[in-house]
C-alpha cells in the first residue's frame, strides 16, 4: 500500500492526513482547531497560531508512525496562507520527506480547496467553480488537472471575510460565519434594505466592504433584538452578490458542472441559492462534504495523489517557506 502524507497548515487548523494512491481512500485524517484560543481576539492572531501548529503537528504525526513504511511521497501546502503558519507544515514536510527519503510536494491551498469534492472520488472535469472563504472569493474555470483559470475575483473582502467582520462587530464571536448565519434564520431578510454591491457594474468580480459599512452604520443605532434583522439582511444582500454576478457570467458562459468550495461554501443559504440559479441551466452542483468545506489535510492529499501520479514533485531545498501568488 503506497500512501500521501499531506500536511496542512495554512491558517489556524493543524491536520495530517494518509491517502491511498492507488484506491484515494483515506487511511487517516485529523484536524485540530485552533477556534477556541483565537476567539478571545475575535479573529486569527498569526504568531499565536503558529506556535499552536508547532504543539498540534507533531502530535498528529506521533499517531501515523505504523504507517511510516508506506508513504511514498509527502505533500504540504506551501501557499496561499499565512507565512508564519504555513512554516511549521514546510518545516514537518522537509523533515519527513528526508527522514523516509521519499518526495516532497508543492500543493496550492486553493486547488486543494477545489479536490475536497473529490476525496475519496474521481474527479470531475470541466468545472465550473465559486470559491468562498475567509481569504478569497473568486470563480475559476477548471478544464482539467492544472488547467485551471481564474475569472473573477474579489476587489477588497471575501465572502467569509465579511461575514467574520459583521460578527465581530456584534461581539458574537470567531469564526464568524455560521454565527451570522444562526442568528440570520430568525430574522427579516427585508428589514434591511442594503444595495447589492456592484449591481450596476458591468464587471464580473466582488466587494464586500461597502455592504460591511452599510451594517456598520446599521449596528450605531440598532439594539441587540435588531441584530437578527441585520444578519438577515445582510447574509441575504451577500449572497445575492454572488448570485447576480455568476447569473451574467453564466450568460456567456454557462455552466455545465458547478462547485462550491471553501469554508463559507457550508452556508446553507448560500448553498440554496446556487441551487435556485443553476436549474434554468440543467448543471450539476458539486458540494463538499461538510466535514471538508474549511481547512482540512484530505484535500490537500487528494491533490498530492493527481500530483504524485504525474510525477509533480519539488526540489526539496528550493521550497519557499513563505505564500506564493495564489490563482
Amino acid at each position: 500500500m503506497g500512501l500521501i502524507l499531506s500536511i496542512e497548515s495554512s491558517c489556524d487548523d493543524s491536520s495530517l492526513a494518509l491517502t491511498d494512491i492507488d484506491t484515494k481512500k483515506l487511511v487517516f485524517h485529523k484536524k485540530i482547531s485552533q477556534e477556541l484560543e483565537h476567539s478571545v481576539y475575535g479573529g486569527v492572531v498569526p504568531e499565536l497560531a503558529a506556535r499552536l501548529h508547532a504543539e498540534a503537528l507533531p502530535k498528529i504525526l506521533e499517531e501515523i508512525k505504523p504507517y511510516f513504511g508506506d508513504i511514498e511521497a509527502v505533500a504540504v501546502t506551501t501557499s496561499p496562507g499565512l507565512a508564519v503558519t504555513l512554516v511549521e507544515g514546510v518545516v514537518m514536510a522537509k523533515a519527513v520527506a528526508i527522514a523516509l527519503d521519499v518526495p516532497i510536494i508543492e500543493v496550492n491551498h486553493l486547488v486543494g480547496h477545489i479536490y475536497s469534492l473529490f476525496i475519496e472520488k474521481e474527479a470531475v472535469y470541466p468545472l465550473t467553480i465559486l470559491l468562498v472563504s475567509g481569504g478569497h472569493t473568486q470563480v475559476m474555470q477548471m478544464r482539467d488537472f492544472g488547467e485551471i483559470t481564474t475569472v473573477a475575483k474579489t476587489m477588497d473582502d471575501s465572502f467569509g471575510e465579511s461575514f467574520d467582520k459583521v460578527a465581530k462587530m456584534m461581539s458574537l464571536g470567531y469564526p464568524g460565519g455560521p454565527l451570522i448565519e444562526k442568528l440570520a434564520k430568525e430574522g427579516d431578510r427585508g428589514r434591511y434594505n442594503y444595495t447589492i454591491p456592484l449591481s450596476q457594474s458591468p464587471k464580473i468580480a466582488f466587494s464586500y466592504s461597502g455592504l460591511k459599512n452599510a451594517v456598520r452604520l446599521s449596528l450605531e443605532n440598532a439594539t441587540p433584538e435588531d441584530y437578527k434583522d441585520i444578519a438577515a439582511s445582510f447574509e441575504h444582500i451577500a449572497t445575492m452578490h454572488l448570485v447576480q454576478k455568476l447569473k451574467k457570467y453564466f450568460k456567456t458562459n454557462p455552466p455545465k458542472n458547478f462547485a462550491i468550495v471553501g469554508g463559507a461554501s457550508a452556508n446553507l443559504y448560500l448553498r440554496g441559492k446556487i441551487e435556485e440559479l443553476l436549474k434554468p441551466f440543467g448543471a450539476k452542483l458539486f458540494l463538499s462534504e461538510l466535514s471538508y468545506c474549511s481547512d482540512n489535510a484530505a484535500m490537500i492529499g487528494r491533490v498530492g495523489v493527481e500530483m504524485y501520479k504525474r510525477g509533480l514533485f519539488s526540489d526539496i531545498d528550493a521550497i519557499a517557506s513563505s505564500p506564493k501568488s495564489a490563482l
